[in-house]
Formats: C-alpha cells, structure tokens, sequence
C-alpha cells in the first residue's frame, strides 16, 4: 500500500492548483483595470459618455460591435467614451449613460 507523505503526485498537482488559480485571480483584476482610462484616478467617478465620440475614437462597444475605436461615424449617439464626472454634461449632444466608482487597491508584497 502506497502512502504519501505530502512529497507526492498530489502535493505537486495541489500547488499547481494554488498557483493557476492565483494567477487567474490576477488575470480577472488586471482584466478589469484594463478597461479604465489611464487618466482614472483611485476613487473617482467616471461616466460614459455618449453621443460625441470621434468616429474610429469610441472608448468601447455599441451598435453591433464589441471593441473600442470601432465607431463608423462621428457623434453617433450610441458610441461613447469615458470623461470623469461632470465633464459630458457640460458638452452639447452628449448624455450620460453610465458612471463608475474606480476602485481604489491596495497592492501588498508576498514575502
């Protein structure tokens, strides 16, 4: 009868376990940043801002498509960008379609 003493087939199948799953947390959280602006400061609001984006300048999807700078036309009312709150509501044309608290993290060092 074969005993394991944690040096095993299962010791090394469980820390490849640990190790995919940490690195797929870190895949969602770097996924997640990804779709902020760079100028998106750590607790602040953003809005989508629809109705003035540039065509080809859209932040992200609408009107069929799913990506960014995928606008076919300029000012289309469905394509947006993000302007930090506030700002869309001061630009003729523009509205509103969603807004956003961006998270603020804390990055600890592994020992």
């Amino acid at each position: 009868m074969f005993m394991s003493n944690g040096s095993g087939k299962g010791h090394k199948t469980r820390k490849m376990i640990r190790l995919v799953s940490s690195l797929a947390g870190i895949g969602i959280v770097q996924t997640a940043f990804a779709a902020l602006p760079e100028w998106a400061k750590p607790g602040s609001t953003i809005e989508k801002c629809a109705g003035n984006a540039k065509k080809g300048q859209n932040d992200c999807g609408a009107n069929g498509h799913s990506c960014a700078a995928n606008g076919a036309v300029d000012n289309d009312p469905n394509e947006w960008v993000y302007m930090p709150k506030g700002v869309c509501d001061k630009i003729t044309g523009s509205k509103v379609i969603a807004s956003k608290q961006v998270p603020e993290i804390e990055i600890k060092k592994v020992k």
